[in-house]
């Protein structure tokens, strides 16, 4: 059972961006010495969901202060960006981290960056496929070239050269299907619970190739003082960082019951004591055939109360779950 961190870089009412950025590889280096197998970092732009716009740029700078964790993208935005370009930024990671970095992409939403970057609505609705493949030889073949409905160029060498495989963010049937032609592991959200999950690797219908599934993290001296520490925090967090999803053309965006979501996100993942958050694990990995889970570490909002999630949850948590026969 591999566990890791998952960081939103998780935009919190009174918290500077740039200290948030900070902490985040603070929480990095925390979770390499707690003996977290990796960690994984979100993108977002123009919102206070989290506020890194750049997952690859700031796992770049956790890699180079860590010697032992992998780092990752949880995920970069693949609709609004050049797949040969993040496969280039990608290849460096790979190269001067020694193997450390893992690449998660995501087809995104129908957001204002799409506006924003240029790429345009049209990348996002029909381009994914296509951005997908792209990426994909641009991460595994010497030379690259294009002749598509949106990226059309001659052969050129790929400098550096990587050899590595994308995980793919999965919250659509359509995505899953996507995912399982191509061979590639799923990144499955903390949106969803166990059933959901075990569904989604059922549709994708071939041997694991190495999925992960992000769920809520948090341990307390009591799994009611945990609960009710998130249940207190996290919709200052989500209320209005959710709200920060624009759509690019006005259609409509749905609003979610917040409180609700909470509570959903503290009854379905690993939030309480230490024995129910190794209950809770466990159960998750024989529900549904998981062997890697990330675990969302930031929901007090506070940095110092995240490193102390960080640091029990590796001494208290971690060493109780490995090494299950799955």
């Amino acid at each position: 059972m591999r566990i890791g961190v998952f960081l939103v870089v998780a935009g919190f009412p009174g918290r500077e961006p740039g200290e948030v950025l900070r902490d985040t590889v603070e929480a990095v280096v925390a979770a390499e010495e707690a003996g977290f197998d990796d960690a994984w970092i979100a993108e977002h732009h123009f919102m206070s969901y989290g506020v890194c716009p750049s997952a690859v740029t700031l796992a770049g700078v956790a890699l180079g202060r860590t010697g032992r964790i992998r780092v990752g993208t949880a995920v970069s935005v693949l609709s609004t960006q050049h797949p040969v370009a993040l496969a280039e930024q990608a290849a460096i990671l790979d190269q001067v981290s020694g193997g450390r970095f893992v690449l998660g992409v995501g087809r995104g939403g129908p957001w204002v960056d799409l506006e924003v970057f240029g790429t345009g609505l049209a990348r996002f609705e029909r381009g994914f496929p296509e951005s997908l493949d792209l990426l994909c030889a641009a991460l595994n073949r010497e030379t690259v070239s294009a002749d598509g409905e949106f990226f059309r160029f001659r052969e050129v060498p790929m400098v550096p050269a990587a050899r590595l495989r994308p995980v793919v963010a999965c919250t659509s049937s359509r995505t899953v299907q996507l995912a399982a032609e191509r061979g590639l592991p799923m990144l499955l959200g903390m949106h969803i619970g166990d059933a959901d999950k075990a569904d989604m690797i059922r549709a994708y219908g071939r041997e694991d190739p190495g999925h992960v599934a992000a769920v809520v993290g948090h341990v307390g001296d009591s799994t009611a003082q945990a609960v009710r520490e998130l249940k207190e925090t996290m919709p200052r967090w989500l209320g209005p960082g959710l709200a920060g999803y624009v759509p690019v053309d006005g259609r409509a965006r749905s609003d979610r019951d917040i409180s609700g979501y909470v509570d959903f996100l503290c009854d379905t993942h690993p939030v309480g004591s230490p024995d129910h958050c190794v209950e809770k694990i466990n159960r998750t990995a024989e529900v549904t055939g998981l062997r890697h889970l990330i675990l969302m570490v930031e929901g007090a909002g506070d940095h110092a109360r995240t490193l102390e999630n960080i640091r029990r949850l590796g001494a208290e948590v971690l060493p109780r779950t490995r090494g299950r026969a799955l």
